[in-house]
């Protein structure tokens, strides 16, 4: 098998290049939004996992998605408002859809079965909480950041470009903490399992919980990891 990727690479570095390695990653509780600065090697540490099944499940992984010639797109040379205009079709409308139906259901969760279930009052706080910082971040995004990003790509201006990464600073900040809430809600359901005396609401409140997850790692990815490394390079 060809090796292609080593344990001294970024995470985000890998996928970057390989999106579907984010999946692996997951399954392993391995952050490669937030996270993705790290070598791998430092998150197979962290993880206690092993260094080469978790090798050759990426390698072997990558030459089949290669060996089935999927085209997918190469973020990493596609002109930045492309990006852009891919993180809020997909994500941003993923979220604004998705939150508000999902608040509904952790809050009947907590209304029924919160009398026996006493962190699910946790979980009830730490999501709303996510929520009404992902809506101010997701509005920041698209009213400051992201037309001041497609505006540089027009005019070139070095003063722009400052401001955009003041604004990145910032908001790098917000998906930190994000991913802080994610973590610990993922801990206190451990790993988002229902009770036995679950009922559907419960099932379909977890299990959606854990696809908000899937896609904020991913969006974040896209952008701490590639639109926001990008600009960083620019301004070198």
């Amino acid at each position: 098998m060809v090796t292609t990727f080593q344990t001294s690479d970024r995470i985000g570095d890998i996928v970057a290049k390989f999106p579907k390695a984010g999946e692996i990653f997951r399954k392993n509780n391995i952050d490669y939004c937030c996270g993705g600065n790290r070598s791998l090697a430092v998150a197979i540490k962290e993880q206690n996992l092993d260094e080469r099944i978790l090798l050759d499940k990426l390698n072997s992984t990558y030459q089949k998605a290669l060996n089935l010639e999927t085209e997918e797109k190469d973020w990493l040379t596609e002109p930045l408002a492309d990006l852009i205009d891919h993180i809020v079709n997909k994500h941003h409308t993923y979220l604004k859809t998705t939150l508000p139906a999902l608040s509904e259901l952790v809050t009947t969760i907590l209304r029924v079965h919160g009398a026996k279930h006493h962190e699910l009052r946790r979980v009830h706080k730490l999501f709303h909480t996510l929520k009404m910082d992902l809506e101010q971040h997701l509005i920041t995004e698209e009213e400051v950041l992201f037309p001041m990003i497609k505006d540089y790509e027009k005019s070139k201006s070095r003063d722009l470009l400052g401001k955009i990464s003041a604004t990145i600073d910032e908001l790098e900040g917000e998906h930190e903490n994000a991913g802080d809430i994610l973590k610990e809600l993922r801990s206190i359901t451990t790993n988002y399992t229902t009770p036995e005396d679950a009922c559907p609401t419960y099932d379909k409140a977890y299990k959606t919980m854990e696809e908000v997850e899937g896609d904020i790692f991913n969006h974040i990815h896209l952008e701490n990891n590639i639109l926001h490394k990008r600009i960083g390079q620019l301004l070198h």
